[in-house]
C-alpha cells in the first residue's frame, strides 16, 4: 500500500481562512461582473407586478416597485463594496504612514499626532459622520472621505505602538551605523516587519467601512433613492417583509457574510504573516 503523501491534507485550522478567501473571491467576481450577470435590468419597474415572493421568473422575487431583487443584489454589490475598498485603502495608507512617522521620529510630530487622535477618539464618530455628510448634501464621495479621516486614528495608534518597539531593536541601530537615512530605515526595513498588522488592519477597515456605508444608505444618506445598493435595499424593502422578506433579508445576509469572511481572513492572514516574527505592541 502506498504511503500517504505528506501535506496532502489541509490542516483544520486553515479551513476557516480558506473558506473566507473563497467567499471573498466569489463576492469580488460578483462585484466586477454583477451588471452583466443580472437576468433583468436592476432599475426596470413593473408596478403591475408589485412585490411578490421567489418564483420561476424571479429567483428572489421582486420589491414593491416590481424590480427583480436578485438583479439588484448583483448590481448593488459594486455600489456596496467599491466604496469600502477605497476607504480601507485610504485609511490604511494614511494611518500606517502617520503612525510610522510618529512612532519612529517621535518629537513634535508624535505629540501632534497623539493629541489629534485623542481628539478624534473623544468625538462621537457616527454623529460627526452623519452631520458632515448631511451638510455636504448627502454626497457619496463625502461619506468616503469622511470615513477615511474617522478611521485613520485607530491605525495611527496601532502602527505607532509597533514602530516605537521596532525603533529600539538592534537592526535599526545597525542600519543607522551603516549610514542609512531614517526614511529608508522606516519604509525599507521597519514597515515590512509590520506587514501582518497592516494587512489585518486593511481587512478590518474594510469591514468597518462596509457596515458604516450600509448604515448611511439605510438612513437615506449618501446615495440617490433607487440606486442598487445593499444598504439602501434594506431601507426600501423593510415595509414589505410580509410580501417578500427576501427583498430585505438577502442584502442583510450578504453584508453579514462579507463582513464575517473579511474578519476571519484578516485574523488568519495576521497569524500566517506573523509566524516566526515577534511583534511587541
Amino acid at each position: 500500500m502506498a504511503a500517504p503523501v505528506a501535506g496532502s491534507r489541509i490542516a483544520p485550522r486553515r479551513v476557516p481562512g480558506l473558506i473566507s478567501l473563497v467567499v471573498l473571491v466569489v463576492i469580488a467576481l460578483v462585484t466586477l461582473l454583477g451588471p452583466w450577470l443580472a437576468p433583468y435590468d436592476p432599475g426596470a419597474q413593473n408596478a403591475a407586478l408589485g412585490a411578490v415572493g421567489p418564483g420561476a421568473d424571479h429567483l428572489l422575487g421582486t420589491d414593491n416597485l416590481g424590480r427583480d431583487v436578485f438583479s439588484r443584489l448583483l448590481a448593488g454589490a459594486r455600489t456596496a463594496l467599491i466604496g469600502p475598498i477605497f476607504i480601507a485603502a485610504g485609511t490604511t495608507a494614511l494611518g500606517t504612514t502617520l503612525g510610522l512617522l510618529a512612532g519612529f521620529r517621535r518629537g513634535w510630530l508624535d505629540a501632534i499626532m497623539m493629541r489629534l487622535t485623542d481628539l478624534m477618539f473623544a468625538l462621537p464618530g457616527l454623529l460627526i459622520l452623519i452631520v458632515v455628510v448631511g451638510i455636504a448634501g448627502g454626497s457619496y464621495v463625502t461619506a468616503v472621505v469622511a470615513l477615511i479621516v474617522l478611521g485613520a486614528p485607530v491605525d495611527i495608534r496601532v502602527i505607532r505602538s509597533l514602530a516605537l518597539s521596532q525603533r529600539e531593536l538592534a537592526y535599526v541601530d545597525a542600519a543607522r551605523t551603516m549610514g542609512l537615512s531614517d526614511r529608508r530605515i522606516m519604509f525599507r526595513h521597519v514597515l515590512p516587519n509590520l506587514a501582518p498588522t497592516v494587512t489585518s488592519n486593511l481587512l478590518l477597515s474594510f469591514v468597518f467601512a462596509l457596515i458604516a456605508l450600509s448604515g448611511l444608505s439605510f438612513l437615506g444618506i449618501g446615495l440617490p433613492a433607487g440606486t442598487p445598493d445593499w444598504g439602501l435595499m434594506i431601507q426600501e424593502n423593510r415595509t414589505i417583509l410580509d410580501l417578500n422578506p427576501w427583498a430585505a433579508v438577502a442584502p442583510v445576509l450578504l453584508i453579514t457574510i462579507t463582513a464575517v469572511a473579511a474578519t476571519i481572513l484578516g485574523d488568519k492572514v495576521f497569524e500566517r504573516l506573523s509566524a516566526g516574527k515577534e511583534l511587541t505592541a
